[in-house]
């Protein structure tokens, strides 16, 4: 039927819908048509509620299909979805009736495809490397020997079977396991949050802090390894404040995790080698190190005994020094007794020929001398004889008073002399008597009359206070000076 012929008349007993019953309708027959479909398309207008459902659209080059993603299915999801990513949703088709509008409600997403996911890959490594998390300055050295060595791979399989018998045999350390999913649903939630559980241990806490952290996993394909590019777990690593090593795949493989970590393995044995170094090495270098240390003690006490055997040879001719020396020291030993006994024989004759004065004589007229010297300081100054000090003291004490309001009356009256004398040099008192100072606009004074210009700002300093003043012609020609005519009244003229 053409679009341009008119409609059918409806039939009389056709049934009466109301919007609600049609709308129930419509939605009962989609569901039952499409109870589950996977539908391919391009995510656009992505939003994630505050309630944690997810609202966006598929889209292809024809035609778009509204999508909504609810909290519990959300949380289940494999990836997060993002605005440009081409997937496939798997769910049911139903209707919203309050916009009359059909949907998908999604249960899983997948990407579509492996060039999908490079697409995405390398757009995210784009986004990130941006950020600054893959800057070599933020890389921190691995400690040569660690004491602790937290790993956090799968709990089953061979990696962490080959990483702890790697580490057992080069150098024996404690291993502390984090148990994660390494692929599927939650693996980059748990990857992440183990990163972070690593580095939230306390310094010595119950549980030792790793002082390295190795991140491993078998090799696969790039969905199996796709928790490993994800955002929360390659910020995990960038944010890691102990050194992480990664060991994702094998050495072909490289996931995002690779360029955030502080150093890369090509497969987790090699992690686990790079982890410890080898304990025989580490003998064979010190006793090397030892080896070399004795004979280079060997040779200096060799070098030292020769030393001390030439220097021995030379100090042949030191017995005969010393017998000539104790030689010498008995004779001045002889020579200083005899000395000695002259010597006090000599002081005997002259104490025996000096006749010493008895000490009670001697402190007689030591005291004959000392009064005649008081009797004369005292007919020289009654104040200097040796009178008892407190009445001394006493009498100063009681003229001290008046010698100082006298001094303190003198230094008054010189300060008011000075004052007087002052106030007489001031020009404040010219001032007083009606004269004016000039200024000019710096504060300066004028003291010609030629420095003035017609429009000079001008100050005119009185006794009372300063007034503003302009100029408002030069200098006139001064006059020749006049003679005094005879016969005045003898006045000063002027001051200036």
């Amino acid at each position: 039927m053409d679009e341009t012929d008119p409609l059918p008349e409806p039939s009389a007993n056709a049934g009466v819908y109301s919007v609600s019953e049609l709308s129930v309708a419509l939605k009962r027959a989609l569901e039952e048509g499409f109870g589950f479909v996977r539908v391919r398309g391009e995510i656009s207008g992505f939003k994630r509620h505050a309630s944690g459902h997810l609202y966006f659209a598929l889209k292809d080059q024809e035609a778009v299909l509204d999508a909504v993603c609810w909290r519990g299915a959300a949380g289940r999801l494999g990836l997060s979805p993002e605005d440009g990513m081409e997937v496939i949703a798997s769910g049911r088709i139903t209707t919203y009736p309050g916009r009359s509008k059909y949907q998908i409600v999604i249960d899983r997403l997948e990407l579509a495809g492996v060039g999908a996911l490079l697409k995405l890959l390398e757009e995210r490594k784009k986004k990130l490397a941006a950020e600054g998390l893959f800057e070599p300055a933020r890389k921190k050295p691995l400690p040569y020997l660690p004491e602790v060595i937290g790993v956090i791979t799968s709990p089953t399989g061979a990696v962490i079977r080959d990483i702890l018998h790697r580490i057992a045999e080069r150098f024996p350390r404690h291993i502390l396991v984090w148990p994660v999913l390494v692929q599927g649903e939650g693996a980059a939630e748990q990857i992440a949050r183990a990163i972070d559980g690593f580095n939230a241990l306390p310094e010595r806490g119950k549980i030792p802090r790793p002082d390295l952290l190795i991140v491993a996993r078998g090799g696969g394909s790039l969905e199996d390894l796709w928790a490993f590019n994800e955002e929360i777990v390659v910020r995990a690593a960038a944010a890691s404040g102990i050194p992480l090593i990664s060991a994702v795949g094998h050495e072909t493989d490289t996931t995002l995790i690779d360029f955030a970590a502080d150093r890369r393995a090509p497969t987790p044995s090699a992690a686990a080698e790079m982890a410890v170094p080898v304990r025989a090495d580490i003998q064979r270098d010190v006793l090397a190190r030892q080896a070399r240390a004795v004979g280079a003690f060997d040779r200096l006490l060799h070098g030292r005994r020769e030393r001390v055997s030439s220097l021995a040879r030379g100090l042949n001719v030191v017995p005969g020094l010393v017998q000539h020396a104790g030689q010498r020291l008995d004779d001045r030993g002889d020579r200083l007794e005899s000395a000695l006994h002259a010597r006090l024989r000599r002081l005997d004759a002259r104490l025996s020929a000096t006749r010493v004065p008895h000490p009670r004589h001697v402190l007689a007229v030591k005291r004959g001398r000392f009064d005649a010297a008081t009797k004369g300081l005292a007919r020289v100054h009654p104040a200097l004889g040796f009178t008892p000090r407190s009445e001394a003291l006493a009498r100063l004490s009681a003229q001290l008073p008046r010698l100082f309001a006298l001094n303190v009356k003198r230094q008054e009256a010189r300060l008011e002399l000075a004052s007087r004398l002052l106030e007489s040099h001031s020009y404040k008192g010219v001032l007083a008597r009606g004269y004016v100072v000039v200024r000019d606009e710096h504060g300066k004074p004028i003291r010609a009359a030629a420095s003035i210009h017609a429009g000079d700002a001008l100050g005119l300093e009185f006794a009372d206070g300063t007034v503003g003043a302009k100029a408002t012609e030069g200098p006139a020609p001064t006059p020749a000076p006049k003679r005094a005519q005879k016969g005045g009244d003898g006045r000063q003229g002027s001051l200036l």
